[in-house]
């Protein structure tokens, strides 16, 4: 995540000695990541605001605790994604706003009858990317577009090195095999996509 002006963890540092406006700072810096980062795990709009908001607020309480400012942001990503599970778990509303780490895409069809546009490989990319389950697009959006490392991961979704190497790697292959397919269709069984998961095959074996 680029931007000009200081180093987030120069606001950090300042936000910890009580420089309210180093902290109005690090909001504008960081919110739209932590928003993009709840809608990961929750689609309702209004759950998505309550989980960064109530984020917002453990950030501000534990801010004077957190002893690495560089590892503000995986912190912060930790928080928000617990915080939008818990709204879900909690008001349990429609299937909508229900936790799924696969919802339908909202990508047009892609086949011989799509615009040029809509069967760019650009667009097929996200498509498939919506297609994994959520532990492993969770990973390839942070390390892709938001340009977290391997260690950040491991700090935004509370799992060690290991898992996230093993979830990219995964991923990459899975991506690999849907772009493989000129249409874009996904034609793999079930059983052999579940066959070639490293973490479900061992939660099988």
């Amino acid at each position: 995540m680029q931007s000009t002006g200081p180093r987030l963890e120069l606001l950090v540092l300042r936000a910890q000695a009580n420089d309210e406006a180093a902290f109005a700072v690090l909001v504008e810096r960081v919110d739209a990541a932590l928003r993009r980062h709840a809608r990961r795990y929750v689609v309702d709009p209004e759950l998505v605001s309550d989980a960064t908001q109530d984020a917002w607020l453990a950030i501000v309480r534990g801010l004077r605790r957190l002893e690495d400012p560089a590892r503000f942001l995986p912190w912060a990503l930790c928080i928000v994604a617990r915080r939008a599970i818990d709204l879900v778990r909690r008001r349990q509303r429609t299937p909508a706003t229900q936790l799924d780490g696969n919802e339908p895409s909202v990508e047009p069809p892609i086949g011989p009858g799509a615009s040029n546009a809509a069967a760019s490989t650009g667009d097929r990319l996200r498509a498939a990317v919506r297609r994994l389950d959520l532990d492993h697009r969770v990973v390839v959006e942070l390390h892709y577009l938001e340009g977290l490392t391997l260690p950040e991961i491991s700090g935004a979704v509370a799992v060690p090195v290991g898992t996230v190497k093993s979830r990219l790697h995964y991923a990459r292959r899975r991506l690999r095999e849907v772009l493989a397919d000129r249409d874009g269709v996904d034609r793999t069984p079930v059983q052999d996509r579940e066959s070639t998961n490293p973490e479900r095959s061992k939660e099988h074996g």
